[in-house]
């Protein structure tokens, strides 16, 4: 650095170590009705895991504890939200925006399977367009005020994970995986993504990471030993919950009834995802 060094780069020619370049802001503001006061990521390296059951329950454990709930499903080719929410109506709008549908309990969502004249349409779109429709999302529904919005990221680390990075303000992500070895190595890609691009990790969630009989009561690891301890560990940071493999759970995601489910399994999540 120069002694007479102004910190201001942009205007200086100078190659130095301590040369700060100005990282270009795609970010973009919400609909100008809409409040939200914290967006929470919920991700996964690959798919199958579990992920949109997370964001659910999350949702819905939000929801009991008072606060003004919404998901934003921007897993376009592969939404389930609405399924297993029970919402068959349609989103409507106005030349000021669109509306997201509530749920039994009043948690709004907004689904491109929302939109589509049959929920079993395919969206055969080309990446860009796919990330394009998830800002929309963003910036032409009329959420209102919302205290957490919860958004269902699709599986991986591509397009549209970038997208929703770069072009709206995440408060923190939570990573969704399982027991497997294989996905262990996975999950800290997306742990790499994540301060990479210096989103703040809320913590790791573990799915199907055990099964109790309800005969015998023994506890079996279908898929083999936990790894989640270690790697929030390595990582410097915390497991929120390891949800076990429960029938009745995938019955309510399967009849539209994920907001009667009871458990435990998030009680603590209030004090991980910060005060409004």
């Amino acid at each position: 650095m120069s002694e007479n060094c102004t910190e201001n780069c942009s205007s200086c020619g100078e190659t130095c170590d301590s040369r700060k370049e100005d990282k270009p802001d795609f970010s973009v503001k919400p609909h100008e009705l809409s409040h939200i006061k914290k967006v929470i990521g919920v991700i996964s390296g690959k798919g199958g895991v579990g992920k949109s059951l997370i964001t659910s329950l999350l949702a819905v454990e939000m929801n009991r504890k008072g606060y003004k709930t919404a998901i934003l499903d921007a897993d376009i080719t592969g939404p389930s939200i609405p399924k297993a929410f029970g919402i068959t109506g349609k989103v409507t709008g106005s030349e000021q925006g669109f509306l997201p549908v509530k749920s039994k309990t009043g948690i709004d969502v907004m689904s491109i399977n929302l939109l589509l004249e049959h929920e079993t349409d395919p969206v055969v779109w080309r990446g860009p367009i796919i990330a394009n429709t998830v800002k929309q999302f963003w910036t032409d529904v009329i959420w209102g005020d919302i205290d957490f919005m919860f958004i269902d990221m699709p599986p991986g680390t591509g397009d549209v994970a970038l997208t929703v990075f770069q072009s709206i303000k995440i408060d923190g992500i939570i990573i969704v995986t399982s027991p497997q070895e294989l996905v262990s190595m996975i999950v800290e890609k997306a742990v790499k993504m994540a301060r990479l691009m210096e989103i703040p990790i809320i913590g790791l969630v573990e799915n199907m990471s055990y099964f109790t009989c309800e005969d015998c009561k023994k506890t079996y690891k279908i898929f083999g030993e936990s790894h989640i301890d270690k790697i929030a560990k390595e990582y410097n940071t915390q497991v929120l919950a390891k949800i076990p493999i429960k029938p009745h759970i995938a019955e309510a995601c399967d009849e539209g009834l994920i907001e009667s489910v009871e458990g435990n399994y998030f009680d603590e999540i209030e004090t991980y995802l910060g005060d409004q």
